[in-house]
């Protein structure tokens, strides 16, 4: 039987929504394993509008559920409408949306907190005993919601290619576990069943972003 997939979007574009090319890559691995997919989106306003040639936000207002539509071909639904009891597993994407849009990180960094709508989703997967999977980014929402879980978002030492090693740091000061992986690895928190990858967490080349992507879609079937 297929496994049923939801899959949490928090906009359109690396800046200010879900990266695309994670989410593109997740599409891919879960339409070849089977995987029976439903992408969500918070029906909520954007922390603001980037515009992705120059890097700079501008007074435009968009919506996130709107803008998610744009990766899921039209097919996303209102997070607040997600049964997690018709479901089997949960991915959740990379990008600055879920630092702006699904949470405060950007802004508040350390202090930070998970959307409601967000973390009681999260939590009820958990709760159920029903795996997640998050890459890049996205595991600062397990940090908050599954407190003192494993995961990685690849090195804490900084350097060309792991320019976002202090958030690395940050997850162990708030009592999560942190794992060093590369790019093309996962850790399995298996107490939690929480997979995490760093995705473009790593400025390394696409395809093996695109690889490390499987990994993590095959344990998260695994466990599902």
């Amino acid at each position: 039987m297929a496994k049923r997939v939801a899959v949490i979007l928090s906009g359109c574009g690396v800046y200010d929504g879900t990266e695309v090319h994670e989410a593109s890559a997740v599409m891919v691995h879960l339409s070849r394993a089977g995987a029976k997919v439903q992408m969500f989106a918070p029906d909520v306003e954007m922390m603001h509008v980037v515009n992705h040639c120059e890097g700079k936000p501008g007074t435009e207002k968009r919506n996130v559920l709107q803008e998610s539509a744009r990766i899921a071909r039209g097919e996303v639904t209102d997070l607040a409408k997600l049964d997690v009891g018709a479901l089997d597993a949960l991915i959740i994407p990379g990008g600055f949306g879920v630092a702006k849009n699904l949470s405060d990180w950007a802004t508040k960094g350390k202090e930070y907190s998970v959307k409601p709508e967000v973390e009681k989703v999260i939590k009820a997967f958990h709760q159920a005993k029903k795996p997640i999977g998050m890459c890049c980014i996205s595991p600062v929402l397990a940090a908050k919601a599954i407190p003192g879980c494993e995961l990685t978002v690849g090195h804490d030492t900084e350097c060309d290619k792991w320019p976002y090693a202090q958030v690395a740091k940050a997850m162990s000061e708030l009592g999560c576990k942190h794992l060093n992986k590369n790019v093309g690895e996962v850790h399995v928190d298996s107490k939690n069943k929480l997979v995490t990858t760093s995705a473009f967490m790593c400025n390394t080349a696409i395809h093996e972003v695109f690889d490390g992507l499987g990994v993590m879609v095959k344990e998260v079937l695994k466990l599902a």
